[in-house]
């Protein structure tokens, strides 16, 4: 089953139900639904549960699962339901194209899912690229993976930026709502997971900064991410007195290492070098 690891218990189930704040009218994408467990909250919540808080709301379930065992599985689970709708194939490659015919038809949208980890790095990146964002985005991930992209304190050490932060931090708030226990999955995964809750900064302009350049000064910064900031610049630099400069100017400390840079030191950054960044 592609490397799926069902989420069962009913509480962590739950949380994921509270945190995407459903409405009656939303629709709500969801990436892998295996054998249901999710769907079938999502289905309750709609008909009476504490989500809504009343009876007989309207919620529009998209569901998309790859394995064709498990789809063939939910259809005829939820054949008849007319507010669930399943859909075989690949997430990576649907999403954008389903999305992009939301408009103007469906005005919001939400996305939930327990996904298989190693797609998780490539769904993000899909996510951040979608022209029609979600309003909400709630995933179950690697634990390890979600304080990554938190950026999360560790003992006393000061927070230290990477590049799935900067990526990810560059379109959406993120915020670790739970921890979940391996025992909470059959089968049991080797490591823990965590319910990560991220918010599309729709509406917010990020055209000044082009996500293009952005992404390249962010590979570019850490790829070597123990080197200064000015030694992973010198490669890109015509004239390393003016990247010097221009650095001052913006407070940043060409000594530095990536991981002391913000996400809005990278975005004025990206901004000052545009030039230079091929």
């Amino acid at each position: 089953m592609l490397g799926q690891h069902f989420l069962i218990n009913k509480s962590k189930l739950s949380d994921i139900v509270e945190a995407l704040d459903l409405k009656s009218g939303d629709t709500v994408i969801e990436i892998g639904p295996g054998h249901g467990e999710l769907t079938d909250e999502l289905r309750i919540s709609a008909r009476g549960g504490s989500a809504f808080g009343g009876k007989n709301n309207k919620l529009k379930i998209i569901a998309i699962e790859k394995d064709e065992p498990l789809f063939l599985f939910l259809r005829k689970k939820f054949f008849g339901d007319k507010d669930i709708e399943i859909i075989r194939g690949n997430a990576l490659k649907i999403i954008p194209e389903l999305t992009e015919n939301f408009k103007p038809k469906i005005k919001g949208y939400k996305i939930a899912g327990n996904i298989p980890y190693y797609i998780t790095g490539h769904l993000l990146r899909i996510l951040g690229e979608l022209k029609n964002k979600p309003s909400l985005i709630i995933l179950t991930v690697q634990k390890e993976v979600a304080e990554r992209i938190c950026v999360l304190r560790r003992a006393q050490d000061k927070p230290k930026m990477n590049l799935l932060a900067a990526s990810v931090q560059f379109w959406a708030d993120p915020e670790i709502i739970g921890y979940v226990s391996r025992k909470d999955f059959q089968p049991p995964p080797e490591v823990d997971s965590a319910i990560i809750k991220l918010s599309p900064r729709i509406g917010v302009d990020l055209a000044r900064t082009n996500a293009e350049n952005y992404y390249r000064l962010v590979k570019i910064l850490f790829k070597q991410p123990r080197k200064t900031i000015l030694n992973n610049l010198k490669p890109m630099a015509g004239d390393l007195k003016s990247l010097i400069e221009k650095l001052e100017l913006l407070g940043v400390d060409s000594n530095a290492r990536p991981q002391d840079l913000s996400v809005e030191n990278i975005k004025k950054l990206a901004e000052s070098l545009e030039k230079n960044i091929i």
